[in-house]
């Protein structure tokens, strides 16, 4: 089983471990939702480096990027990050990606751990001229979250935050090391994520953590890593989406650019869309508080129509919310359905996403 750099200063404060996707990682400190309401209301710290890095680079870079992703690499400028999906031919997800341009002809892309091969194959295979080359070796990745977490990072870095916007990226120090700070993440809240050399992930992680302890940070582990994600309804590879599902079944139409010209999967999209869906996925808010799990049936009446992809007990709303997959005539807001908890059939209601909305 592989270890991130942070593995010692895991153990030290306790965490409880579990294997995810090959590597040795966190699942919580204290507790999933004490974490969770942490990184709601505060901050939250998380070590993300089992994620893997792959560079497209050289002067055919951007039209390797333009055939690998559904989104429009060519809106990008250095500095500047979008979420995207790469597709096979036949129109389903290979990966779900944040991919930056570091410059114009670089670009970094940030892949799901348990895709890190895969991808790295898909992407040579496909990219042409452009080299492509795994990164992974060099980075750690953490990341801040939360309504706090601008204001805990400042102190530590002669970068000016607050210009930041969503999706972009800046270089520069943290706690002095060498770091690129990228404004995304996976929780739905402001934050930021970190990218560093291995060797300078654990001096920045407790520098973190002992800087922001008086604005209530604390390390989190994926337990509430994904009831965050899931209450934002941010997709989970390998759970919400595969290669057997396309963006547009999933909700990703608005990563998916077929007006720039061709990328692989194009003619499977453009073919889908003119045809129309047979299945969507939504969200489902159960009517009480039974958690819903991947892989529920989910019913009409008595009759399967679908299938649970991610379920919990939202920590937030207090009751059972679910992404499932179900057949296209079910998927309207509002309509009543039945998800299969141990043999019991509980009631849900076909629900507008995310889950939880930004505060006002």
């Amino acid at each position: 089983m592989r270890r991130t750099p942070l593995h010692a200063a895991h153990l030290r404060r306790g965490a409880r471990m579990v294997e995810f996707a090959g590597w040795a990682m966190p699942v919580y400190y204290t507790g999933i939702l004490d974490e969770h309401r942490a990184v709601r209301e505060r901050a939250g710290l998380f070590d993300v480096s089992h994620m893997g890095e792959i560079e497209v680079r050289g002067a055919r870079a951007l039209p390797a990027c333009q055939r690998l992703v559904t989104n429009d690499a060519g809106r990008l400028v250095p500095g500047a990050a979008q979420y995207a999906v790469l597709c096979t031919p036949s129109g389903g997800i290979v990966d779900d990606v944040i991919y930056t341009c570091l410059a114009a002809d670089r670009y970094l892309f940030c892949v799901n751990a348990s895709n890190e091969e895969k991808d790295l194959r898909w992407m040579r295979d496909q990219a042409g001229e452009a080299e492509v080359v795994n990164r992974s070796a060099e980075f750690a990745l953490l990341a801040l979250q939360g309504p706090r977490a601008a204001a805990i990072l400042q102190p530590l870095t002669g970068l000016a935050l607050a210009p930041l916007r969503s999706f972009f990226v800046a270089e520069g120090e943290v706690a002095g090391a060498r770091a690129l700070v990228s404004r995304t993440g996976y929780t739905g809240e402001n934050g930021f994520e970190i990218y560093l050399a291995p060797a300078d992930a654990e001096g920045v992680w407790e520098r973190l953590l002992s800087s922001g302890a008086a604005a209530g940070l604390v390390p989190v582990g994926l337990g509430a890593r994904d009831t965050l994600r899931l209450e934002k309804a941010l997709l989970l590879y390998g759970n919400d989406i595969d290669e057997d599902t396309t963006p547009l079944e999933a909700g990703l139409d608005w990563v998916v650019k077929l007006d720039k010209g061709d990328f692989i999967g194009r003619d499977a999209l453009v073919r889908q869309r003119a045809e129309g869906l047979r299945r969507r996925l939504v969200g489902l808010r159960m009517d009480g508080g039974a958690p819903p799990r991947h892989g529920y049936r989910v019913l009409r009446d008595g009759r399967p129509v679908g299938v649970v992809t991610s379920g919990t007990k939202s920590p937030t709303l207090g009751c059972g919310i679910a992404l499932a997959m179900v057949e296209r005539s079910t998927a309207e807001i509002g309509t009543r359905l039945e998800v299969e908890i141990r043999s019991r059939q509980h009631p849900a209601q076909v629900v507008p996403l995310p889950f939880v909305r930004k505060r006002k």
